[in-house]
């Protein structure tokens, strides 16, 4: 069996630079910087007191008031941004195609917020005072299950769960569905919610967070040579994938092609990147794509804003792609969003989506002091118009997961 051409015929992004694509992209293009202080929780006995939060969300405004009692902010910001690309893609599901329709929707660590709070009530009070949707309101799978029980939606129903490649792997395998004929439209992504107390102080511990408290806006500098941290984000990104004869059948606007993934594992530290790892999961992408390394013109990096990281994906970059790695684009938008965990790669292939369909890379921002271990063209602090008809979206995890997808415009 043959497979299958996917397409991207929907997006939607819930996200701190703005909710649906309109929003977000606007800023993006303008370097507007979603990084504040804390407002969820009283941070002050925390290194780190900066976030980038969602801002002017209002859950009721989603999904019914009583099912928003019942279950963890990232369920939904997953609603949402599922409703948004559903809309976007002027994609209705009824009973006539309901069981062609699947979702692939995960999150890196699920309903924390909901978990914390009734841990904190469990102690207090004593377990007869959890909560019957304890479990079914934090389980990361909900999201997937509530976005199918909400749109009826009766295909393939997982959540991907590895750390920050989580959305990756997440819609490259959504995309596996649909070539080998499983579904014809999947919903893909990720979303998370962990501005919260343990979830911030969590990634203080580990010392991974900035601490450039003073100064939120630059305080995520992929990239740069004073870079001290990731900034930690929320939200969601969803696509809604398309095998290809079924939206030109329908009248779909297409944003690109899905063309191909890759997946590796470095198999070397918990938290320590290899180099290894990225260079073989960006030509195993190109591999399943059947494209050359010198057809690609931009990458969205993962782009943390950690030391070690942004070097060994600077390194992975060159290792994969020789001297054509001095001619790509390369931008972290993390230096606007900061990092959403499980969902970067959800918000970040609709960002890349976008800039095929754009001809446009957004910039990455806070390049002050260029770093010499870091020599690439990372499109510092303007956004550029330039020709994209190849595309990468990279994704790294605790673990020593990695995830690249290479998205193509359509031919």
């Amino acid at each position: 069996m043959s497979k299958r051409k996917v397409v991207v015929t929907g997006l939607g992004i819930v996200s701190p630079v703005g909710i649906g694509i309109a929003q977000a992209w606007e800023n993006l293009l303008k370097g507007v910087s979603g990084v504040g202080p804390i407002t969820k929780f009283d941070a002050s006995q925390l290194p780190t007191r900066i976030a980038a939060e969602v801002k002017g969300f209002n859950s009721a405004d989603w999904m019914p008031l009583k099912e928003t009692r019942r279950s963890d902010l990232f369920i939904h910001y997953g609603l949402a941004a599922a409703k948004l690309a559903l809309d976007d893609a002027a994609f209705v599901i009824d009973d006539s195609n309901g069981e062609r329709v699947g979702v692939n929707v995960g999150s890196g660590i699920g309903g924390l917020p909901m978990i914390e709070d009734n841990i904190r009530e469990m102690i207090a009070k004593g377990p007869r005072r959890l909560s019957p949707f304890f479990v079914p309101g934090t389980i990361i799978n909900m999201v997937a299950g509530m976005i199918s029980i909400q749109f009826k939606a009766k295909g393939p129903n997982v959540s991907m769960v590895s750390a920050c490649t989580t959305s990756t792997h997440a819609i490259g395998e959504a995309g596996r569905m649909i070539e080998y004929g499983d579904a014809d439209v999947m919903i893909a992504g990720g979303a998370e919610a962990c501005v919260n107390l343990s979830g911030v102080g969590g990634f203080c511990a580990c010392k991974a967070l900035s601490e450039r408290n003073d100064d939120p806006a630059t305080a995520s500098r992929p990239f740069d040579r004073d870079r001290d941290g990731f900034v930690l984000g929320e939200g969601a990104g969803i696509v809604i994938l398309e095998e290809f004869e079924h939206a030109k059948k329908r009248g779909a606007r297409i944003y690109a092609e899905l063309a191909g993934m890759g997946m590796s594992a470095d198999a070397n530290h918990i938290t320590a990147p290899n180099m290894d790892g990225p260079r073989r999961a960006m030509l195993a992408a190109l591999k399943n794509a059947g494209l050359n390394a010198s057809d690609v013109q931009y990458v969205n990096a993962h782009g943390t804003s950690t030391p070690l990281g942004d070097a060994n994906e600077t390194a992975a970059l060159k290792a994969a792609f020789g001297d054509h790695a001095y001619k790509l684009a390369v931008n972290s938008t993390k230096s606007m969003h900061g990092h959403l965990l499980g969902a970067a790669g959800g918000v970040e292939a609709v960002i890349t989506a976008l800039a095929i369909h754009h001809q446009i890379s957004p910039p990455t921002m806070n390049i002050i002091t260029p770093d010499p271990a870091c020599d690439l063209d990372y499109v510092p602090n303007v956004a550029r118009e330039m020709k994209i008809d190849v595309a990468l979206s990279n994704s790294f995890g605790f673990g020593g997961t990695n995830g690249t997808l290479a998205f193509r415009r359509l031919r």
